[in-house]
């Protein structure tokens, strides 16, 4: 029987198992769509799918940086608990994927899932650690900078926050200082020519606001205002930032002193954004109670 693609989707739809692990099954059960359910459920494929409504907001963000320094990656990997993201077998597919990043460049997330690792995709690959581990797994996020200056990445907590950095000029141990400037102070942009005029405009019309509120005469508002904007760029600017490990210096005097400039940066915060699962401990008793 021909493994038409209509197949193979609603087998995956039914299952929640992989693309691949789904054709594999139905052409095992020659198109038999119950039998390829049973085939998914003894390799443990199948039960991926129950795991697949959980709330993976736990993890670890790995980092990669080739030898050269000329390529670096930072991915982030969810599962549900904070016990699993500490074991070696969890740390181990994150950083896997971290280093298969570096070396094949996918495009996105979808290019990368169908990208093979180890004689299997990726996407296969996190539904067999599902199956194997009991968590729903999930492969949330990636960055790859390639450069042809200096790549540094920090660690922080262990894979809770990760900073990657580009940097032209300077060495690799003021490159390493700039992404833990970024992991620590967690600038929002570059510079000042990155925040967007809508965002500038209303960040004015707040501290004029404010100032009104305080009181203060109209006419010297206006003067307040530039003040504090300009306290608004230490905060949100990488490059206006006070750096971290020196208490007068900016860190816009510390690259020009260096002959180096930041290209760009990126930083992980692990689950920032997702959803947290609630534990409703007497709620689940009294289920448990009715059941």
């Amino acid at each position: 029987m021909a493994i038409t693609a209509a197949l193979v989707k609603e087998l995956r739809e039914m299952t929640g198992a992989g693309m691949m692990d789904c054709k594999k099954a139905l052409t095992e059960c020659d198109g038999d769509m119950d039998k390829a359910v049973d085939f998914l459920r003894e390799k443990g494929l199948a039960q991926a799918a129950k795991k697949a409504g959980r709330i993976a907001a736990e993890g670890l963000v790995g980092s990669y940086i080739t030898d050269d320094a000329k390529t670096g990656v930072i991915v982030e990997v969810n599962c549900e608990t904070d016990f699993v993201a500490k074991t070696d077998e969890f740390k181990d597919l994150v950083n896997g994927i971290a280093k298969h990043v570096a070396a094949t460049k996918p495009a996105d997330l979808e290019t990368l899932s169908a990208s093979e690792l180890d004689g299997q995709t990726v996407a296969a690959l996190v539904t067999e650690k599902i199956a194997k581990i009991g968590e729903n797994i999930s492969l949330r996020r990636f960055t790859c900078f390639e450069t042809d200056g200096i790549i540094a990445s920090y660690i922080h907590a262990g894979g809770k926050i990760v900073t990657l950095v580009e940097m032209k000029g300077g060495d690799a141990e003021l490159a390493k200082d700039i992404a833990m400037q970024v992991a620590a102070a967690n600038p929002a942009y570059l510079d000042r020519t990155q925040v967007p005029s809508a965002e500038l405009q209303h960040e004015k019309e707040v501290l004029t606001e404010q100032a009104r509120n305080e009181g203060k005469p109209e006419k010297i508002i206006e003067k307040m205002v530039e003040g504090r904007i300009e306290k608004y760029y230490k905060e949100v600017c990488l490059v206006d930032q006070p750096f971290i490990k020196g208490d007068d210096e900016s860190v816009s005097s510390l690259l020009k002193k260096a002959n180096a400039e930041v290209v760009r940066f990126v930083r992980y915060e692990m689950g920032e954004g997702l959803e947290k699962k609630q534990e409703d401990f007497a709620a689940e008793v009294a289920a448990q109670m009715k059941g």
